[in-house]
């Protein structure tokens, strides 16, 4: 039995950054921290779906977003060694645990947010979302066959969307 993802975990992972996926890159250059925002398991299929937020030392850039993550809250997520870091929830990584080239079945937590500091995560990034106005549909699922990898915001899947909704107590 493998690792049942919840939100609020921060795990390590490759992480491929949009300008990085804009170059034609598909891997991501180094294991870094990220934060489960979103984690699934679809009744269809039985495969755990997740939605991975960077964590980064890093400032955001102007016209990014980005949430400072506080020292408590670092110390929970097993990160305190860092001085300063923060969420950025304007792009995301959308893997499947199952069939990820990049997550194994008992990968080591490093740590875990608190509810109430990831309610404001979750928020900020549906409120991005919804900002980029699109709806979608299951095609939008990244195809099976390849390493599931970062899609661009604004694409969150049907299924998903729907759960971020009542995460949210939005429907």
């Amino acid at each position: 039995m493998s690792h049942e993802f919840r939100p609020g975990e921060v795990i390590t992972y490759p992480y491929l950054w949009a300008w990085q996926q804009q170059r034609g890159e598909t891997e991501g250059r180094k294991q870094r921290p990220v934060c489960v925002v979103i984690a699934i398991r679809s009744a269809s299929d039985g495969n755990t779906h997740l939605v991975l937020l960077a964590i980064t030392t890093q400032s955001p850039e102007v016209g990014r977003v980005g949430l400072e993550i506080p020292d408590i809250e670092r110390r929970r997520a097993g990160l305190g060694d860092l001085k300063q870091s923060w969420i950025v929830v304007d792009e995301y990584n959308y893997d499947i645990v199952e069939r990820s080239w990049y997550i194994e079945p008992h990968q080591a937590v490093l740590g875990r947010f608190s509810k109430s500091f990831m309610m404001k995560v979750a928020a900020m990034f549906a409120k991005r979302e919804a900002s980029q106005g699109g709806s979608t549909d299951s095609t939008d699922m990244p195809s099976i066959s390849a390493p599931s990898r970062r899609k661009p915001s604004g694409l969150l899947p049907t299924h998903l969307r729907k759960a971020r909704k009542k995460a949210l107590g939005s429907e």
